[in-house]
């Protein structure tokens, strides 16, 4: 009779697991909630790391409480310690401190697959952190994650220069790997045109261009976080950056199209996360 502990074990089978470390939105359009509606919609296992509460709804950001920093890093090493993580996507961060803890987490538990999404500005046009927590992101930060993911108003803030027309973005996107970013997603959504055009700069590799038609709809709140948000999904199930931004980028540009004539508050209305939900995978 075989002896059965010495028999080999086949790998523990897990769903792809995506952390996201973010603020909350009360609306639920965006921050997490986008981001757990992401994750389930794209077939990946959500957790979240709190790094703000925040009150706002279609209309605007009405107030913002930072969590304390030790606070956020008990949720994340809850977290990473017991369930891991095959990919990360970073929120907004409105503190140093709290920039400090994710920058030390991604070390201490050498976290690979880290999307960062550089949020300052709402769809509203709030600006949701100051200047000196701007310099703490790009400086302490930017170095340790595989991409970051800027909209046109916050690279023209980290760059202190405004980005006129399509033909100023690759080199807007190469200013953000300049800076320290490994790699640099630029969305060119608030650009004029019938077209929408983004740019992403691996250095060493090709621009890669990447153009959608201009869908019209008010229910744009939320846009950058669940795109980084399903990028971070789609790295998690293994796809290399360029094909994992391309199929994430398909994601939203199919999420705003079927959320366009919904009428959800009476300002910017979140996309349709669950246009087309996917079963969960599993993972060995």
């Amino acid at each position: 009779m075989n002896d059965p502990s010495s028999t080999p074990h086949a790998p523990p089978v897990h769903y792809p697991r995506v952390l996201s470390i973010a603020g909350s939105d009360s609306g639920g359009g965006a921050g997490i909630q986008a981001d757990l509606k992401t994750f389930c919609a794209l077939g990946c296992y959500g957790m979240t790391a709190i790094t703000a509460v925040t009150a706002q709804n279609t209309l605007g950001v009405r107030a913002i409480h930072a969590l304390p920093a030790d606070m956020l890093a008990a949720q994340i090493d809850a977290v990473l310690e017991d369930i891991g993580a095959d990919a990360v996507k970073i929120g907004m961060l409105h503190s140093p401190e709290l920039v400090r803890v994710v920058a030390q987490a991604i070390q201490k538990f050498k976290l690979q697959r880290v999307v960062l999404d550089p949020v300052m500005v709402a769809t509203s046009g709030d600006r949701l952190i100051a200047a000196d927590t701007m310099a703490v992101l790009v400086n302490e930060l930017f170095p340790l994650v595989s991409l970051v993911t800027p909209n046109l108003d916050e690279a023209e803030w980290l760059l202190g220069r405004p980005i006129e027309g399509i033909n100023a973005l690759p080199a807007a996107a190469q200013a953000l790997c300049d800076l320290g970013a490994q790699a640099a997603l630029l969305k060119g959504g608030h650009l004029q045109g019938a077209q929408v055009v983004d740019v992403l700069l691996q250095p060493g590799q090709p621009l890669l261009t990447l153009q959608s038609p201009r869908i019209a709809s008010r229910n744009v709140h939320g846009t950058g976080c669940t795109l980084s948000s399903a990028i971070a999904a789609q790295l998690a199930l293994g796809l290399p950056l360029q094909e994992a931004v391309q199929q994430a980028r398909h994601y939203i540009v199919a999420a705003i199209e079927a959320g366009a004539g919904v009428t959800t508050g009476q300002g910017h209305g979140p996309v349709n996360h669950g246009h087309a939900p996917q079963a969960m995978h599993l993972l060995r």
